[in-house]
């Protein structure tokens, strides 16, 4: 998502990822009206097989208008699924993913839908991204879902008490997005502090950040340390944070080399944060 919209520069990154071992590409027909897709196509164009794609489904774009709606119908989904292997160049998706999801939707028909892309070998896999407790129980009990990408950060721990203990004893991987928080969390994100984060405010923010620095040391920067958190979770397969430029690509890759956190450790950097709660409607 954060590539931008320029081709070549979009590639590049994508290419130096992939050289450097990456091979779980995230993406959605949403970004940048589908752009996204076609960057990410253009990138894989003869690496197809080295790379785990996911792309997500579920916000549709009406022509002439501004924004888009919700439609988790089955109709959508399997026309949608037809524009994004178009726009990624391929003939089928690794993992497909409901983008969001309420209480209130036709669930069994959205269901249907992945089952039967899965059954045609459009899809091999399918998931949910969504940061609903109430919405994601009803996929565990009554989908094949793979995986659940979920906002999980030091900064974003409402997963912890519910989410993650039900995902993990289900053996459903998460895939957590937003590990640094926005930047927040990273080494030079002291300025991204000051509109909060959900119910932090920017002197609670330095806070943490001044505790976090000094626990990362000089063996971890900031924003690998924030990393290593969200891996350090049992039920977490990947993280995904985002890089608009070879420096974060960077940064985020040599979180890989830096050692994982210890049982104690992961304990420290928890008592400098604190578990955020969901709000009433997500219940």
């Amino acid at each position: 998502m954060s590539i931008g919209t320029e081709e070549q520069q979009g590639i590049y990154l994508i290419h130096e990822a992939l050289d450097r071992g990456v091979n779980l590409l995230d993406t959605a027909d949403l970004y940048h009206h589908g752009r996204n897709e076609e960057i990410v196509g253009a990138a894989i164009r003869g690496r197809r097989q080295d790379v785990i794609l996911a792309t997500k489904v579920g916000n549709r774009r009406i022509p002439g208008q501004e924004g888009w709606e919700w439609d988790p119908s089955k109709p959508y989904i399997l026309s949608a699924v037809k524009e994004s292997l178009r726009r990624l160049g391929t003939d089928y998706i690794d993992l497909y993913q409901l983008h969001g999801g309420t209480i209130d939707d036709p669930m069994d028909e959205t269901i249907e839908a992945f089952e039967q892309l899965k059954r045609e070998g459009v899809i091999r896999y399918y998931g949910i991204s969504s940061i609903r407790p109430h919405v994601i129980r009803e996929y565990v009990k009554r989908s094949n879902i793979v995986s659940v990408m979920n906002q999980y950060s030091l900064l974003d721990r409402r997963a912890e008490e519910e989410v993650l203990p039900l995902l993990q004893e289900r053996g459903i991987s998460v895939i957590a997005r937003g590990p640094v928080a926005g930047g927040i969390l990273a080494d030079e994100g002291e300025g991204k502090t000051a509109k909060g984060y959900l119910d932090y405010e920017e002197a609670e923010l330095l806070g943490v950040r001044k505790q976090l620095k000094a626990f990362a040391g000089v063996e971890r920067s900031m924003e690998q340390t924030a990393i290593r958190y969200s891996l350090s979770h049992q039920a977490v397969a990947a993280v995904i944070p985002g890089a608009s430029s070879l420096g974060h690509l960077e940064q985020n890759i040599a979180a890989a080399s830096v050692p994982p956190l210890t049982g104690p450790e992961r304990q420290t950097l928890q008592q400098i944060s604190r578990v955020n709660r969901y709000d009433a409607q997500y219940r």
